[in-house]
């Protein structure tokens, strides 16, 4: 173990062993292991965006074995999935990557302004199939926020329990934001402090705009650097315990690699921990996919 991890570790005093094990497992995993930075596959849009959005681009994709294979070939940190994708897979993968199990999806076939995620998998599910975490979604602005974060802050208290450590999705939405609004920089500094306040060990959040959505706290961004994204990146960072839990950023759609590249060198620079990465990696074919998490993990590691 590393100076690096003993630190990082050192900030959570409260938990049992196994849980540290659990975090020290992820941040030991792959190429990035030792360096405090983390690059995760998630895969559950399959659920959410439907399966033909998310995998017709690169067929193979379609088959369960493919992002473990591909998670463990590029050396990532870790790999989450709703309930069926790791049943599918855990028996062969569970002790070669540390396992997620996403515990609540939606689904694009209803998509009111305000939703709720269905809780779809259980804590005993994941201890079940030898994952590392559960992962789950809460819409911070929704209606159903209240409810969300009572389901996670039980679930979480399970998790801990029997020594898994506990993700968080904190993605802002709902009638009471505007679209701009979701990645506004004040709302998503609040949505990684909100999932932290929850007890989440590791936080994902997208990557914030310069925009400031609410009008209380456009007089106090006067004075926050933001227009850079390593300036954002630095804010939501010190909005999660000052830097003291681990907060990870999402990749979004799929876009070009320099754009990929340019947002990785923003996160490395304003102090985050590392990507998770989904659509921009399995919807590309396998070759070019690996290129760009190598591209990916070297600049974490530089």
């Amino acid at each position: 173990m590393t100076e690096k991890i003993q630190q990082i570790l050192s900030w959570y005093p409260q938990e049992n062993k196994a849980v540290l094990d659990k975090l020290e497992r992820f941040l030991t995993q792959g190429r990035l292991g030792g360096t405090g930075k983390l690059v995760f596959l998630p895969v559950d849009q399959g659920f959410e965006h439907g399966p033909a959005r998310s995998f017709a681009p690169n067929p193979p994709a379609y088959d369960p074995e493919y992002h473990p294979q591909l998670a463990i070939e590029a050396g990532l940190s870790g790999y989450a999935a709703p309930l069926g994708f790791i049943e599918s897979i855990a028996e062969k993968y569970a002790n070669k990557l540390p396992l997620i199990l996403k515990l609540n999806s939606h689904t694009s076939l209803y998509m009111p302004e305000d939703r709720i995620p269905a809780i779809t998998a259980s804590v005993e599910d994941a201890l079940r199939l030898r994952c590392s975490a559960i992962g789950f979604t809460i819409y911070p602005g929704s209606a159903y926020e209240r409810l969300m974060y009572e389901q996670i802050a039980r679930l979480a208290r399970e998790a801990k329990k029997n020594g898994l450590a506990v993700i968080i999705w904190s993605y802002p939405r709902g009638k009471s934001l505007t679209k701009q609004g979701e990645t506004a920089l004040d709302v998503v500094a609040y949505a990684a402090h909100i999932a932290v306040q929850l007890g989440a060990h590791i936080v994902k959040v997208k990557l914030p705009s310069s925009y400031v959505e609410l009008e209380k706290n456009k007089p106090v961004y006067e004075n926050i650097p933001k227009e850079t994204i390593a300036d954002r990146v630095r804010h939501v960072i010190q909005s999660a315990f000052n830097g003291k839990r681990i907060v990870v950023f999402s990749g979004g759609p799929k876009k070009d690699e320099a754009s990929i590249l340019e947002e990785v060198r923003g996160i490395k620079e304003g102090g985050g921990f590392g990507s998770i990465i989904g659509r921009n990696v399995f919807q590309r074919p396998k070759q070019e996919a690996l290129d760009l998490l190598d591209k990916i993990i070297d600049i974490y590691k530089s």
